[in-house]
């Protein structure tokens, strides 16, 4: 299971979250539930700053479920008011149940007519324990995927291979080695990678080493950004702060300094 804040970039300003590892009955097609929840001052807003991991989401809210697809840049949520969702990050393997062109809804959501599963996973959500809903809300998402969800291909479980790999392995840092190791060419890799997350295998390993820099940047502070840069295979200092800039819009050094400004629980008008 993944370190439950990375990809969150300032947890200090998160209300409850929870990432809840998904049952084996779903494990070829859900990487893991995520379920936040919030109960925000009127007239107050929590801005929710993130660098995503590098898939589509399939989320419950109260009033409607979407498909969010791949991002490519840092993003953000305002949640004000009252009020949860259940996410699940998707496989890749699951996404042409929903599209068959997730690049077309790269930093985008599309709503569903998925009216049976809001109800479901609202139902479970409506209960005052907060352990017994979240379980409730994950067994309903569960039931339905294992009703809707389609055969997985061997196709499908080659992509999710991939995402699996440059997730998990550090010392993986080009299309070449993520396809010497399953034993494919790099253009099949393209192509299922087009098909299956919408994003190219160049630009998974870019966001995982982004994510893991940043992860670093925030819970190591006194570790030396240049050696950061080294162990996560960027050329040099300068490589990684550049990556920060184009994707995050602001460097890691300033990063780490506004992480270390944020006081903890902080909910504002951001």
């Amino acid at each position: 299971m993944v370190d439950s804040f990375k990809g969150i970039l300032y947890p200090a300003r998160l209300p409850t979250f929870h990432r809840v590892p998904a049952p084996e009955s779903v494990t070829d097609l859900v990487q893991w539930f995520w379920i936040p929840e919030w109960d925000i001052e009127p007239g107050h807003t929590s801005r929710q700053h993130l660098i995503a991991f590098p898939a589509s989401n399939l989320v419950v809210q109260q009033e409607l479920v979407e498909f969010a697809g791949p991002t490519t840049r840092r993003s953000h949520r305002d949640l004000t008011g009252r009020g949860w969702a259940v996410g699940a990050l998707l496989r890749p393997a699951l996404v042409p149940r929903f599209t068959d062109d997730p690049g077309s809804l790269r930093d985008a959501q599309l709503p569903l007519p998925l009216a049976d599963l809001q109800a479901s996973v609202s139902a479970a959500m409506s209960g005052t324990d907060p352990l017994a809903r979240r379980q409730r809300a994950v067994e309903a998402f569960t039931g339905w995927l294992m009703t809707e969800g389609p055969e997985v291909s061997e196709e499908g479980l080659l992509a999710n291979a991939m995402m699996d790999l440059v997730g998990t392995c550090t010392d993986v840092t080009r299309l070449e080695d993520v396809a010497a190791r399953l034993f494919v060419s790099p253009r099949t890799l393209q192509r299922v990678a087009k098909k299956y997350i919408g994003l190219s295998p160049s630009a998974l390993i870019r966001r995982r080493r982004l994510q893991e820099a940043a992860d670093r940047s925030r819970t190591d502070p006194a570790a030396d950004l240049a050696a950061i840069a080294a162990e996560l295979g960027y050329t040099d200092h300068a490589h990684l702060t550049n990556d920060f800039q184009k994707t995050l819009g602001f460097t890691p050094s300033t990063y780490r300094r506004s992480v270390g400004q944020d006081p903890a629980g902080n909910q504002n008008d951001d």
